[in-house]
């Protein structure tokens, strides 16, 4: 059985942790049995290989996210990257094109696409194992995962059944009394889960675009239409059946969503005195934080900023948010990452941490001198061509134009000040090494 985790969206639902480039599923807010924490997208990928270690898992992403996932799940992780955002459908067609022409997987084999951010136990990976299994057993051309409602909820979309397990019709987020008289007909909410067999969506695919193979449709990725995959298969499809999931499922969108389901009260360098009841905090930065005679409030931060909000006032806080400008300070990259830590008109002081055996892109920039000072671990500096160890103290001026990387031999710590007066981002050019 082919998985296809959907791993899409940016913004700042959870700000001041999540931004436009570190998306929600990424943060680590979630408790290991080593007493560790793992993000949403670690949670859903570790719980369907312990659950169904013969499933085969790729993650279907935009370009943004790729570095963050091979950092959380490993390099050797299934990636197949949109070269734009296009909705689900285009991306789905492109995991399904990637499926057959690149890694070859038979058009009669099934494909389970469901999103990477619920939160879920093992139940719901049983539950995608039926779906899979259906798909080749029931004869539909797709199955759908239906999630029990525990309420009539206006937040999502949802699927009417029939008796015999196939589909009446789709509606769209109700109002109250709309959700109300839909659950009165057994209606299930739409969790985004659906199983076909392979050569399914790929003939769905030729019907929007005419192409040879994965590279072609890739290359043509930007003619596709944006649309999801609801309104152009989904709901047009008329031999389709749905599996209702009667287990624990939520839609972890909103910070008062968030705490409810974390297992502790805080994380990170936190202390509460005896006085607060159901408060969380959530501490990425290097100070401590003491919270005295809190109740129902939900404290977060990080380089970006700090909310203290009421639990339920938190879910409003979005046009507030959307008012507060400034460069992102702290990214996951497949080698590490890096936090900024102060920025000046002529400057800017960056850590970056790179994990062991790991090495950024060699590259050059054209409007900015760096200086690299080691202040922990060791690697290999690389600049225009000739190689230097370094370790704890050593320090290394990079003028700009010059090419250079680093490799790290151990966990490596790296105090990077960038001078100049236009730095910016994009300032980054990509040599071969």
């Amino acid at each position: 059985m082919q998985i296809i985790l959907l791993s899409g969206g940016s913004g700042k639902r959870l700000w001041p942790l999540s931004n436009d480039v570190r998306s929600k599923q990424f943060i680590k807010f979630f408790k290991t049995e080593d007493g560790g924490h793992e993000s949403m997208v670690q949670r859903m990928y570790n719980g369907i290989k312990r659950v169904i270690p013969d499933a085969d898992i790729t993650v279907a992403t935009g370009k943004s996210q790729a570095s963050s996932l091979m950092n959380q799940l490993g390099e050797s992780v299934e990636i197949c990257v949109e070269p734009a955002r296009r909705d689900t459908f285009p991306a789905i067609a492109l995991a399904a094109a990637f499926l057959k022409y690149v890694k070859n997987i038979d058009e009669e084999e099934a494909v389970v696409v469901c999103p990477v951010d619920p939160y879920v136990e093992d139940d719901y990976f049983e539950a995608i194992r039926r779906i899979g299994e259906a798909v080749i057993e029931n004869g539909a051309n797709i199955t759908l995962m239906g999630i029990k409602p525990t309420y009539p909820s206006e937040k999502y979309g949802y699927i009417v059944p029939r008796e015999d397990g196939t589909v009446e019709s789709f509606k769209e987020k109700p109002d109250l009394e709309g959700a109300k008289a839909l659950l009165q007909k057994n209606a299930l909410w739409n969790g985004g889960v659906f199983g076909f067999k392979l050569g399914y969506m790929i003939g769905k695919t030729h019907e929007f675009i005419d192409y040879k193979d994965f590279t072609d449709l890739k290359a043509r990725y930007d003619s596709l239409t944006k649309i999801s995959i609801d309104y152009a298969v989904v709901e047009k499809e008329q031999n389709i059946r749905v599996i209702s999931f009667d287990g624990d499922w939520m839609d972890v969108g909103t910070w008062k969503t968030l705490t409810d389901v974390m297992e502790e009260h805080s994380v990170g360098n936190v202390h509460f005195d005896d006085t607060c009841e159901n408060t969380h905090v959530i501490n990425e930065i290097d100070v401590p934080i003491l919270a005295m005679g809190l109740k129902n409030v939900v404290v977060a931060a990080s380089a970006d900023g700090i909310i203290v909000a009421d639990k339920n006032q938190s879910s409003y806080m979005k046009p507030y948010v959307d008012k507060i400008e400034g460069p992102v300070m702290y990214a996951e990259k497949s080698w590490g990452s890096y936090r900024v830590l102060d920025i000046e008109d002529a400057g800017m002081t960056v850590k970056v941490t790179l994990m062991p055996g790991h090495s950024m892109n060699y590259h050059s920039h054209e409007r900015r001198d760096e200086i690299w000072t080691v202040i922990e671990g060791e690697g290999v500096a690389i600049v225009d061509g000739k190689n230097r160890e370094v370790g704890i103290g050593d320090t290394i001026f990079l003028p700009k134009g010059c090419k250079h990387t680093i490799k790290a031999t151990t966990l490596l710590k790296v105090m990077e000040v960038q001078v100049g007066t236009d730095i910016d981002v994009k300032d980054k050019i990509k040599h071969e090494l």
